[in-house]
């Protein structure tokens, strides 16, 4: 019990923030909600997922399906937002004020390591997102590890991908205006999805927040200098790692997509690419985008740590990610 207690203590925590001070910048308002965020994570939280997912790699499932079972609370939705489920795997929200003119679609993919996450847990952002009235999103319920292993997840998102390119008609989707997107291991499994050929020619935009590039430990001077502390630790990014590959090479450039040569890169879409700067995966990002040259928008939230889209608490610089997101698929 006392297991669990943690684990919603942490999710009751994480999702109350400081009131915004008028005057205050973006940049102080994302130093103070990201420090009244790490100060109501438990110490020891990323410890105890990190030995869970261990168990469970050793055949006992029972912890991790306590970590999952408390990232799994439907948030509150924007009333003017449709939401149904179309498939076991898919969820799609639509701005009820859409017309009968087809509409953008971002495919989201969330976040959690390839390990826990799922549609409740991304679908505070799927519906802000679709709130602004002009995108339909589609969140992908892909297997998770350990017991569904790379390529499992991966296979889910193609497949999702290529289900929702052939009924754009039916879900009054444009079908030149397809994007694929997710935060952290999320967006790691976009950018897989987007180069795998089965996928080639579907998506004309690619949203990336603190994308996973590199499932190793990459010495990174952001690894080095936020591996414990900031909302995502070393010690169960490479729980993460080994719970995803099973004994899969981790220099596949299928799951190590920092690993694909220049000419896979060049087949990606335009693409938008948020960084957290005080995040274990911001030089991992950061070195992603510059091989992407022209084709990548870069920003980067300074003062803003790892989970501001999937776990409430850092407003700000959910706020702004949603934004981002609406104006480059918009325009």
């Amino acid at each position: 019990m006392k297991f669990v207690h943690i684990l919603l203590s942490a999710t009751i925590l994480a999702s109350s923030s400081p009131a915004l001070r008028a005057g205050e910048s973006d940049d102080l308002i994302m130093k103070n909600e990201a420090a009244a965020f790490l100060s109501n994570m438990p110490e020891n939280l990323q410890h105890i997922q990190s030995e869970a997912i261990i168990k469970a790699i050793g055949g006992n499932l029972s912890d991790l399906e306590a970590v999952r079972n408390s990232r799994n609370t439907p948030p509150p939705l924007p009333e003017n937002v449709e939401v149904r489920q179309m498939t076991d795997r898919l969820r799609i929200y639509e701005p009820k004020t859409a017309g009968r003119k087809p509409l953008p679609a971002l495919i989201y993919l969330h976040g959690g390591g390839w390990t826990f996450g799922s549609l409740n847990s991304c679908a505070r952002f799927c519906g802000a997102v679709a709130s602004g009235g002009n995108i339909k999103v589609i969140a992908v319920d892909y297997r998770l590890a350990p017991e569904n292993p790379f390529p499992a997840g991966l296979n889910d998102c193609i497949e999702s991908l290529k289900f929702v390119s052939s009924r754009c008609d039916s879900l009054g989707i444009d079908p030149d205006h397809i994007a694929i997107g997710g935060d952290s291991s999320g967006g790691n499994l976009a950018i897989a999805t987007a180069l795998a050929p089965e996928c080639k020619g579907l998506l004309n935009a690619l949203i990336l927040f603190y994308p996973v590039t590199k499932a190793y430990t990459d010495g990174s001077d952001s690894w080095n200098r936020f591996g414990k502390g900031y909302g995502l630790d070393s010690e169960i990014m490479e729980t993460f790692n080994r719970a995803y590959l099973a004994g899969e090479s981790p220099r596949n450039p299928a799951v190590s997509v920092a690993l694909c040569s220049d000419s896979d890169l060049e087949r990606l879409p335009p693409t938008l690419l948020v960084a957290a700067g005080h995040d274990i995966l911001r030089d991992q990002g950061i070195e992603f985008a510059e091989r992407l040259g022209s084709r990548v928008r870069r920003i980067e939230f300074p003062e803003a740590c790892h989970l501001f889209i999937t776990v409430a608490g850092q407003e700000k610089a959910f706020e702004k990610a949603v934004g981002l997101t609406r104006q480059f698929l918009e325009n």
